[in-house]
């Protein structure tokens, strides 16, 4: 499976290459970025051979002819290089969250509807096992039917790590200077987290869609984009409630902060917590209220990474599923959409569609 990387605007482009590079069966065809210097550490990482190495999308693509091209713009910019990409006949891995608003979203889907190829979206949290647990818990009953989800995540911010979770400590002239901080890019922690949430909610929920949204957004002085978001979505079955923090006191990978982040789901027959990056999920039901501590499941191969799954997927000439979907993932965009039109309202609206 030849697979390529384009556009390193996200950390997360370093990750999945490192998954694509320790895949038996998968070769990095290519990496291609308009800036050099962003591609030095996956070259140094990886051993990138220099005829792999692009500046030009165009020529790389024609060059490389992947079967996968893993794309990490920055978020307004994920319907333009779709259909940049969709044109050359490989399918599509974008890296979270969908786009920066459903007419994006759905320019995405089209693109590639004509290709035969597949769209997938990749959510890092749907690789934790936790969560992943929580799922299997779900579809088994164990709760009932989910009336309610409750999501809270981030982290210090986006500039405190880079690639496989290496530290640095961020500056105000790199704050400045970053897409994450843009408006006009996609930037703010809504754009950056609310989709996890409201998708993998999606998942839980079998599917089903909120009626109304409301939402309240924080930019801090001197921000054009929010760093605190929460958002409010009202579904047939009551309340759900999804919020988004850059500034966490630790990162929940390193040391869960107060809150915690991740999931807490309520069903007719019981509940469910399930925090990221934890070994056990807990879980309270009729037969045991007082709750009891399950341990997540070991996610096995080939379905422990986006890559190997995918490319699994591929192989078997089989859709990806769930939060990669695009229709699981349309519906997270369309809560998205509904809490920014809630935040410049200043009320509660409708979904939007």
């Amino acid at each position: 499976m030849k697979i390529t990387g384009i556009n390193f605007d996200h950390m997360h482009m370093g990750d999945l290459l490192r998954m694509a590079h320790d895949h038996p069966d998968a070769e990095i065809a290519g990496i291609c970025d308009a800036q050099p210097v962003r591609m030095r550490e996956a070259i140094a990482n990886f051993g990138i051979p220099e005829d792999r190495v692009f500046t030009d999308y165009k020529t790389c693509l024609e060059q490389t002819r992947p079967d996968l091209v893993i794309l990490c713009p920055a978020t307004a910019g994920h319907a333009e290089w779709t259909e940049k990409v969709a044109p050359f006949g490989t399918h599509i891995l974008m890296e979270k969250p969908f786009a920066a608003n459903l007419a994006d979203a759905d320019r995405m889907i089209a693109a590639m509807a004509a290709t035969g190829k597949q769209l997938i979206i990749n959510w890092p949290l749907r690789w934790y096992p936790s969560h992943v647990t929580a799922k299997r818990l779900i579809d088994e009953g164990k709760i009932g039917d989910v009336t309610e989800v409750h999501y809270y995540d981030g982290n210090r911010g986006p500039l405190w790590h880079g690639a496989d979770k290496i530290e640095s400590t961020p500056t105000a002239e790199a704050k400045a200077a970053s897409w994450f901080f843009k408006k006009s890019a996609g930037g703010g922690s809504l754009l950056d987290y609310l989709g996890y949430g409201t998708t993998l909610g999606t998942w839980f929920m079998d599917g089903r869609a909120p009626l109304e949204v409301t939402a309240l957004a924080h930019n801090p002085d001197g921000l054009e984009v929010d760093e605190h978001a929460v958002v409010i979505a009202r579904y047939a079955t009551g309340l759900s409630k999804f919020e988004t923090r850059w500034g966490t006191f630790t990162d929940p990978w390193t040391h869960q902060p107060q809150p915690k982040c991740g999931f807490v789901i309520v069903g007719t027959r019981g509940t469910i917590s399930s925090y990221d990056m934890e070994p056990a999920v807990r879980i309270q039901t009729v037969g045991c209220p007082q709750g009891e501590d399950i341990p997540a499941d070991a996610l096995e191969h080939p379905h422990h990474n986006p890559i190997t799954h995918v490319i699994d997927r591929i192989k078997k000439n089989l859709p990806v599923e769930g939060p990669l979907s695009p229709a699981i993932a349309r519906i997270g965009q369309q809560i998205v959409d509904s809490a920014i039109l809630s935040i410049q309202k200043g009320g509660v609206v409708r979904l939007v569609n």
